[in-house]
């Protein structure tokens, strides 16, 4: 009898403890401590080997458009180090294509200019555009901590856009006021050249007519940022470079002088004008680079952020015994289309 109740006792244990499995087995993002920074150049130092590495497989989509041809999964492993005043990741992942051909200008055999363009069905470009990978981190928003990024985007709006039966790519906005998302969001083009990420936040507008991006906005800034290149008539760029570069899709806006058409057919002309954020936009230091089908891009923020608002728009690393919970995706020479995982992630300090 007791012979009995000793197996049928150890039974049920088991039968908890496999069912408490997946919670105690889910892994973190361990950030290790560091007394030699990395430095921010999208190589990877020595000082890298000593941080774990966190792998992350990206397999949804919100939506396959007509004739995508970027990638509809790949994986991500990611490498995070700390010091006493700054975070550091390394994030790399497999991406074929090196897409940093952002909607140039190419002049036409009959003198006339044409900008590289291939909207889809829902207006956004997935032939001429760049890649781009997007961190999201918890700053109030419900939920989030178990289902990631999920509950500001990818939610189903009536199930279609404009024909496209599948997930819906949505417009991000968080449920109620006061719960914000900070979103750090790297480009290849708009952001990589000037070794910065733009930084972001997530709200709850819901009204495309307060904001035409909804709940996405950018940080505060006082100066830089990119701009399109278009001149008032819409007809070509407004903008060339002082100074030939190597780097034919952007213009730095140091570099940047009238526009005067001095070229010939088949010449390309930059879509976009870059320059460093000032002001909070521009509180994390980044670079990006491709080679053999491989992003590795490496970032550094300070632990803690200052500024008016920086409490309610940026995570803050200030608690180094808690955890903290974000998400990530990539995006393969799309605008909006991305590759990205179900739930969440945790970070947490070593």
């Amino acid at each position: 009898m007791r012979a009995r109740v000793m197996v049928a006792w150890t039974t049920a244990v088991l039968c908890v403890l496999a069912m408490a499995a997946p919670a105690l087995a889910q892994k973190s993002l361990v950030s290790v401590t560091t007394d030699q920074a990395p430095t921010i150049d999208g190589t990877v130092d020595p000082g890298w080997e000593k941080a774990p590495a966190y792998k992350i497989k990206l397999d949804e989509t919100p939506y396959k458009p007509d004739g995508y041809k970027g990638m509809t999964k790949t994986s991500a492993v990611v490498k995070s180090m700390h010091d006493k005043e700054h975070i550091y990741f390394l994030v790399q992942w497999q991406d074929p294509t090196h897409s940093i051909e952002r909607m140039p200008w190419v002049k036409q055999a009959d003198g006339t200019w044409k900008q590289r363009k291939a909207p889809d069905r829902t207006g956004h470009d997935n032939t001429y555009y760049e890649d781009k990978m997007a961190m999201f981190w918890n700053v109030g928003a419900k939920d989030f901590d178990k289902k990631g990024c999920g509950v500001a985007c990818h939610k189903a709006r009536g199930g279609k856009i404009e024909g496209i039966e599948d997930k819906s790519p949505g417009r991000k906005y968080t449920e109620a006021a006061g719960e914000t998302i900070d979103m750090w969001h790297w480009k290849a083009v708009r952001s990589n050249p000037v070794g910065q990420v733009d930084d972001q936040f997530v709200d709850d507008t819901k009204d495309p007519k307060a904001n035409a991006n909804w709940g996405r906005k950018g940080d505060a800034k006082t100066g830089g940022g990119y701009v399109n290149n278009v001149n008032k008539e819409k007809t070509g760029p407004a903008w060339m470079p002082k100074t030939p570069s190597a780097d034919k899709y952007w213009i730095l806006d140091e570099n940047k002088i009238p526009f005067v058409d001095n070229f010939k057919a088949g010449d390309v002309v930059a879509g976009i004008i870059v320059a460093p954020f000032d002001g909070s936009r521009g509180d994390i230091a980044s670079k990006g680079v491709w080679k053999d089908g491989q992003w590795t891009v490496e970032m550094k923020r300070r632990l803690v952020t200052t500024g008016d608002k920086a409490k309610t728009q940026d995570v803050q690393f200030d608690d180094l015994k808690r955890p903290y919970y974000f998400g990530l995706s990539v995006f393969d020479n799309s605008q909006i289309n991305h590759v990205y995982h179900e739930g969440v992630h945790r970070l947490t300090f070593k």
